[in-house]
């Protein structure tokens, strides 16, 4: 029977965990949360020979195992507890060779766990640059562990990590801290209440638990206050205990030859892309190019899935006879599919530049740099990397806000995160832009599209600064208030990596969307092509005394054409437009647009697939690309023969887009995270309260 052992990979942010845990199990991995978390893991298998394989689980990175954000506890909570069904067999820890010292405190700590350890030396090749060396033999014996060097980043390394992995002599040789200068008789205590043998294991999580509304802080307290026991002392003298054994194993196993030039270099590029005015100002230009290039790059691949989906709606239109269910799939389901999927390209252009951005070490600086711009406003600079990741996606930027050790900078950070601009609102975006900008127009070398689409993201930028300066004032404050962060040294992408995550986030893209258009894209079919009996038989019966008695000069599809818009008009989708259309007339809206609104509930990129989908219905034959579907928005009229997409109306129903929660997985990550229904309610009252009136306003100004 084949053997499976857990493997955890842990190490501080930035060590090369994530390229390590790609390198060993490709895409043979999976992407969930941990149990009772939000926190995101992934786990995936490696095979090690022909009887065993590796069950290896990527751990949020940390720096102690005295946590002190939300994603660190994850970390330590799986590694203090062997009932946790997580538990390792044996960490794997990557440390990056260039900063090993800082590295080595967190090891020393997960080694003194009892847990076995296997160190590998990361990125040795950026040590060896900058011209730090380390004689491995020598750093295992004074460590008293296995220690390996490799680099994750082109897989060099992994057949002696394998190696490694199946040695079951990997045991931890040596204590890094002598912890019994707590007592004995506390330790056998604290063993005592936590339930736990190790008395290392058993005295940090007694720390880690005394200050919460633990059923066993009370007693763990009274413990410590009989013995005299100094948490803040005690924690002091660890660290200054794990560091001169860190210095001496260090020390000696090191042999520096500086490199000046690759010094140099590193220390120029931080005084520009870090100085408080070029950085901000070299930021702005890079998100100006990425939204230049989302239109530019993506004309041809955008075509193809056109003409793709164009193919495969002529052919099923052909293959199946005539009917309901033909109908149902062309006009339904492709009609709602093609509408969203044909933004795909420009969405993977997105991700690709966020994850070329974190890969090689620049949303760190864009952190520190913005760190005096998000500081009045209630956040700090950890708070950007949730807020630019959420141009891609605000689920999983809500569950990045984790490593944000302030609660009330964190929350605020959650709150306002859904303001920015995702790649859910891209299609809703381009589609408008596409209708106010002529296709044509430039700003010299530049594309009109990418420059309004800059200014949507810009607002709502804005728009999540200003609400989070107003959530400062209201929300009481929690703990302290402080801003730690890391500069990782600057590396080249690993393209296999990128290629990994962009196959991760297109997938879920296209499975997630997917699912939600095709069901809203069939219910909106039923609504839009079904209505009460009665009206609809009288609009059959009219058109065909007209076609009968050839009362109408007009041509056959200009006919088929105001019957099916009429009947669009009297069906229950209809119905229930004409309904709402007083509340979201004043903005600018037809009750066409209002059907759009709410089936946008469900996801923000559904809006353009509801307006495939009835313009779709409603006029004639099947849209053959986007710009049929354009082409029919914008030939609309009103009664009086005013365009109902006007420049007021598109710019009003792009800032509604802008402001609007329209995106019910967003809702219930902020409700996982607060674990308070008040968060989520009120996220989503103040967003729709703010994407009406502002919508309001835009419309009268414009008007």
């Amino acid at each position: 029977m084949k053997q499976e052992i857990t493997v955890a990979l842990v190490g501080n942010p930035n060590s090369g965990k994530t390229s390590l845990f790609n390198a060993l199990t490709g895409l043979n991995h999976k992407v969930s949360n941990f149990p009772g978390t939000t926190v995101e893991k992934k786990i995936g298998y490696s095979k090690l020979n022909a009887d065993t394989q590796a069950q290896v689980i990527d751990l949020p990175g940390t720096y102690s195992l005295y946590p002190k954000s939300a994603d660190e506890v994850v970390t330590y909570d799986i590694l203090r507890n062997k009932a946790e069904t997580n538990f390792p067999d044996v960490v794997l820890f990557i440390a990056d060779a260039s900063n090993l010292k800082r590295n080595l405190l967190l090891l020393t700590q997960v080694a003194d766990l009892g847990v076995p350890v296997i160190l590998a030396l990361n990125m040795v090749d950026l040590a060896e640059r900058k011209g730090i060396f380390y004689d491995q033999a020598v750093l295992s014996e004074q460590l008293g562990i296995p220690v390996i060097a490799i680099n994750a980043r082109n897989k060099t390394g992994l057949s002696k990590i394998k190696s490694l992995l199946l040695d079951e002599s990997r045991q931890v040789k040596k204590s890094y801290f002598d912890y019994t200068v707590a007592g004995d008789e506390l330790l056998n205590e604290i063993c005592d209440i936590t339930d736990k043998k190790n008395p290392y294991a058993a005295l940090q999580y007694a720390i880690n638990i005394s200050s919460f509304n633990n059923p066993k802080a009370k007693q763990i307290n009274q413990s410590f206050a009989k013995h005299q026991f100094n948490i803040r002392s005690f924690q002091e003298n660890e660290i200054l205990s794990r560091y001169r054994l860190i210095d001496d194993a260090v020390r000696s196993s090191r042999k520096i030859k500086e490199n000046t030039v690759v010094k140099n270099i590193s220390q120029r590029a931080d005084k520009i892309l870090t100085h408080r005015i070029w950085g901000i100002l070299l930021f702005l230009g890079l998100l100006f190019m990425v939204f230049q290039a989302i239109f530019s790059w993506s004309a041809y691949p955008m075509d193809w899935v056109e003409k793709g989906f164009a193919l495969l709606t002529e052919w099923i239109e052909t293959s199946l006879p005539a009917g309901v269910l033909n109908d149902l799939i062309v006009h339904g389901i492709l009609a709602g599919l093609s509408g969203v999927m044909v933004f795909l390209p420009q969405i993977i252009i997105l991700f690709t530049f966020i994850a070329i951005l974190e890969d090689v070490g620049y949303m760190a600086r864009v952190g520190f740099i913005m760190d005096r711009v998000m500081r009045p406003f209630g956040m700090n600079g950890k708070s950007i990397v949730p807020l630019i990741s959420g141009m891609a996606c605000a689920v999983p930027s809500i569950m990045a806000s984790r490593s944000i050790e302030n609660k009330k900078e964190r929350l605020i950070t959650m709150m306002v995160t859904p303001l920015m601009s995702c790649s859910a609102r891209l299609p809703v975006y381009t589609l408008l832009i596409g209708m106010l900008v002529p296709e044509t127009a430039k700003w010299g070398p530049f594309n009109v599209h990418g420059i309004v689409l800059m200014i949507m993201y810009l607002l709502g930028f804005g728009a999540a600064l200003l609400s989070a300066g107003v959530f400062k004032l209201a929300v009481k404050s929690t703990g302290s208030n402080y801003f730690i962060m890391e500069l990782p040294g600057y590396k080249l992408p690993v393209w296999n990596n990128l290629l990994i995550t962009l196959y991760e986030k297109g997938s879920a893209f296209v499975v997630g969307a997917g699912k939600i258009i095709v069901a809203v894209s069939v219910i909106l079919w039923a609504l839009a092509s079904f209505g009460p009996r009665e009206k609809m038989r009288a609009i059959d019966e009219k058109y065909a005394v007209i076609a009968q008695t050839l009362a109408t000069d007009l041509p056959i599809e200009e006919l088929a054409a105001q019957k099916n818009a009429e009947k669009l008009q009297a069906s229950y989708a209809g119905e229930f437009g004409k309904f709402i259309e007083p509340a979201i007339k004043p903005l600018g809206f037809d009750w066409k647009m209002g059907i759009a609104l709410l089936t946008s509930l469900a996801a923000r990129e559904v809006f353009v697939g509801t307006m495939s989908t009835i313009y779709s219905v409603g006029g004639g034959d099947q849209a053959e690309d986007l710009n049929a579907i354009k082409e029919r928005m914008l030939n609309e009229k009103k009664s009086d023969g005013k365009p109902v997409y006007s420049m007021a109306a598109i710019i009003s129903l792009m800032v509604f887009y802008a402001f609007a929660m329209q995106c019910m997985s967003t809702l219930s990550i902020v409700l996982a995270e607060t674990k308070n229904w008040k968060w989520p309610v009120i996220q989503f009252i103040y967003m729709t309260a703010l994407a009406y009136f502002s919508s309001l306003l835009a419309f009268n100004i414009l008007s």
